[in-house]
């Protein structure tokens, strides 16, 4: 076990990606790891049932997962779980669980967790989170793991319409390394393999803007393109 304060992933971390930590792998907090993963992040899963865990595995032999009581401090700051970017508390119940997990991620001395998104199950549940510092409240009903898990690795995604199993129009904030260029100049359709439908305000969208069209700051594109291709675009 690692000593505390000690980071626990053996590489250095993605700057695009980050680190997360998934406390709670059921259905909801699997589909986030899985999101993860597939996305190539780093992912800590952590849950009380070695079973959970096990199951977990078989989707990645490699995944770094430790079987932890998230109520004890001591042994989530040595499972590593303070030393990521994002904590997903993804526990439906007992919510005191849930509720003193999110505590300890986000207030622990030296704690190094920049967000914590916590699962909630009830209007109620949702209040107590916010005031233990949860820096987000999900509603599975309302959100899928799935959703989040894409969300939290692309932050400039706002929609997706799935054509098929392989092709998807979506709509993402203008990455800021398109900023103050044309279209001309970005040549989306060579170089990302993409069409770009629309663009600029998101009350003012221009459709199949000529190619002086300039991006700015702010601004909207829809793009339509293979689900690889959209994921390689920039998300910052």
């Amino acid at each position: 076990m690692n000593a505390p304060g000690k980071a626990w992933w053996p590489w250095k971390p993605q700057e695009r990606l980050g680190s997360y930590a998934v406390i709670g792998v059921g259905r909801f907090g699997g589909a986030v790891c899985s999101e993860l993963l597939r996305a190539g992040a780093e992912v800590l899963a952590i849950d009380s049932s070695q079973r959970a865990i096990d199951e977990l595995r078989q989707l990645d032999p490699a995944l770094e997962a430790r079987v932890v009581d998230c109520t004890d401090e001591e042994a989530l700051r040595d499972s590593g779980a303070l030393d990521v970017d994002t904590v997903v508390v993804a526990i439906s119940e007992p919510i005191e669980a849930s509720i003193t997990a999110t505590l300890i991620v986000k207030d622990s001395h030296g704690s190094r967790v920049r967000q914590v998104i916590a699962r909630a199950t009830s209007d109620l549940h949702e209040k107590m989170l916010q005031r233990v510092g949860a820096d987000r409240v999900v509603f599975p009903s309302r959100m899928q793991g799935l959703r989040l898990g894409r969300e939290l690795v692309r932050p400039n995604l706002l929609e997706r319409l799935r054509l098929d199993d392989r092709n998807s129009i979506e709509e993402i904030t203008v990455p800021s390394t398109f900023v103050g260029r044309s279209l001309r100049d970005l040549n989306l359709r060579r170089n990302c393999s993409v069409t770009v439908l629309a663009a600029g305000p998101a009350n003012r969208l221009t459709f199949n803007p000529p190619a002086s069209y300039t991006l700015a700051a702010g601004e909207l594109l829809v793009v339509m393109g293979s689900c690889e291709a959209l994921e390689a675009l920039p998300s910052g």
